[in-house]
């Protein structure tokens, strides 16, 4: 929908695949980017004086869960003509729903919670104006980037019961987030439920719930990161999340390795961050699991 001199105002801290896609196609002249720290007021509107035609917003962002207005931003874009889309992927429509907060478009993996078994790959676009929706619909049937049957019958499948789902990702998350912030050996934790965090005024006005993703920077270097990762058996390292089980990531070499050293930093990626996606296993044994992993971190420091 974009055209070669057209400009997106995207966060500096985005999905590693959505940084990717929108720096290699501005690379190839498919339209203009700015990729900008969108917390930053000024920063933001700077890069709005641009007249961009998209501004593309991820909250809470991956994997350092940051949290932007939606409303305000989107206030701010229309004021200059640009559409909004808003990846909500972390959260669900259960838990936030950026259309009625004024974005354009909404965008999710439905690979991750509305599919829920890690046994599908899609996504979904929504637009709120119905011609927007059927450019796009013509796009996807001439590009041919659509869903197959079985995978749409699969997600369906899933979104029968992401509801349930999500309270207990929650729960679970909860009660991961009260060890963590018991544990000497976490440097930082990252999740708008904590009073601290800079965006949690705003996402106890815009979200209904603080979802089951969550990081940390564990305090120890390289081979005690390793150490800790081969010590965890319930939590397996992959670069999914939103399924049924539980998964630790390694951004820094996995989900943002396409991300420059310089770009990882620049976003606040630090080389010890991990970022978990809570399950729905009993969280007791979650905790457990982590204690375990911890333990044998702080043998290996005596």
């Amino acid at each position: 929908m974009l055209s070669p001199d057209d400009l997106i105002v995207a966060p500096h801290d985005c999905y590693g695949g959505t940084y990717r896609l929108f720096d290699s196609r501005a690379k190839k002249g498919a339209f203009k980017v700015e990729f900008v720290d969108q917390t930053d007021s000024n920063a933001l509107d700077v890069a709005l004086e641009k007249k961009p035609k998209l501004v593309w917003i991820e909250t809470p962002s991956n994997p350092l869960l940051r949290v932007v207005d939606i409303a305000e931003i989107s206030k701010k874009a229309h004021a200059v003509g640009a559409k909004v889309g808003v990846d909500n992927t972390f959260l669900s429509p259960v838990l936030q729903q950026p259309l009625t907060l004024g974005a354009d478009f909404v965008v999710h993996s439905t690979t991750k919670f509305i599919n829920g078994h890690s046994d599908t790959v899609g996504g979904v676009v929504v637009a709120k104006d119905a011609e927007l929706a059927d450019e796009l619909k013509w796009w996807g049937n001439c590009i041919g980037a659509t869903g197959n049957a079985f995978d749409s019958y699969m997600t369906l499948r899933g979104l029968r019961t992401l509801s349930a789902r999500m309270r207990q990702h929650e729960e679970n998350s909860a009660a991961v987030l009260e060890y963590l912030k018991t544990e000497a050996l976490v440097k930082v934790i990252y999740h708008p439920a904590l009073p601290d965090h800079p965006g949690h005024d705003i996402a106890k006005k815009q979200q209904s719930g603080f979802g089951g993703m969550l990081s940390f920077e564990l305090k120890g270097n390289e081979e005690e990161l390793k150490l800790f990762l081969g010590s965890l058996k319930l939590f397996s390292l992959a670069e999914s999340l939103g399924g049924v089980e539980s998964l630790v990531t390694h951004p820094g070499s996995m989900t943002h390795r396409a991300m420059s050293d310089e770009a990882q930093a620049e976003a606040g990626i630090a080389a010890t961050l991990l970022r978990l996606s809570i399950g729905l296993e009993d969280h007791t044994d979650l905790v457990a699991d982590l204690k375990y992993a911890f333990d044998k971190v702080r043998e290996s420091q005596q």
